[in-house]
């Protein structure tokens, strides 16, 4: 039987999702506490990968385990993995439902603050230079007009199309001038959403203009792009299925919260 589980995490600590030969990794706590509970080996594919230092408020991953599942799992689980990671459901779903692939979008958002604040440490970028919102949004608009995006692409990545279809790309700016990227996409390249936040900041900083913008897009290059923007503003905030994924989704939560 396949299972989804819904998860969250601080990335601050971690290597990334996806296990790594020389750093902890979010996917191997998991698989090391649902190793523990079932008593036997468990791996799990997740809804995709997120960067050293990147947050997850809605990550989703799917495993497969014969038989039922203990009424107490959510509980055994979060008991077994640090407190800067929470597993907050767990359901079945189709034989051919796929973590990443049934996927049908991504919502990112990177979080900008104008001056340090130890409450939001590893969780925003500190960035204090002047910065014209209206033209990083006349910029960010400009993605909406495009789908190849490897000039946003970390280099040497192994992906079969650079094509990413944006839904909307736009930055909110608080009262007290502190920034929200929003960004939604049926997929991103790795890097991507960080090198068009890095990007985007030369444009508010007037040292690209909105047609310099485009024309990188439309170069392919990433040496062209800006500089990345640091890991700890960046947060995958939700992940969208098709309605018919949760079909059985209460069935199972009746059943497991105890």
């Amino acid at each position: 039987m396949r299972y989804f589980l819904e998860l969250a995490y601080r990335g601050t600590t971690y290597h990334g999702w996806q296990r790594q030969p020389n750093g902890l990794s979010v996917q191997e706590v998991l698989e090391t506490a649902l190793t523990t509970v079932f008593r036997q080996p468990i791996a799990i594919v997740g809804s995709g990968r997120t960067d050293t230092g990147v947050h997850a408020g809605q990550q989703f991953a799917h495993f497969e385990i014969e038989g039922s599942l203990p009424k107490n799992l959510l509980r055994s689980l979060n008991s077994l993995i640090p407190n800067d990671v929470a597993v907050y459901d767990c359901f079945p779903v189709r034989a051919d439902d796929h973590a990443r692939y049934t996927a049908t979008y991504r919502y990112y958002q990177y979080s900008i603050i104008r001056r340090k604040d130890p409450f939001r440490d590893g969780l925003a970028y500190v960035f204090t230079l002047p910065l014209d919102i209206d033209r990083m949004n006349q910029a960010a608009e400009r993605l909406l007009h495009h789908t190849d995006f490897e000039s946003f692409s970390k280099v040497k990545t192994d992906v079969k199309t650079f094509n990413c279809q944006i839904d909307f790309a736009y930055w909110i700016a608080d009262a007290a001038g502190n920034l929200m990227f929003h960004i939604k996409a049926n997929r991103f390249l790795r890097g991507m959403v960080r090198a068009i936040v890095g990007t985007l900041l030369d444009v508010g900083q007037g040292r690209l203009s909105v047609a310099g913008f485009e024309a990188i897009i439309l170069d392919r290059d990433r040496k062209k792009a800006g500089r990345a923007a640091p890991a700890d503003g960046l947060s995958l905030v939700e992940v969208g299925y098709p309605a018919e994924v949760f079909g059985q989704r209460t069935i199972l939560l009746a059943n497991t919260i105890v």
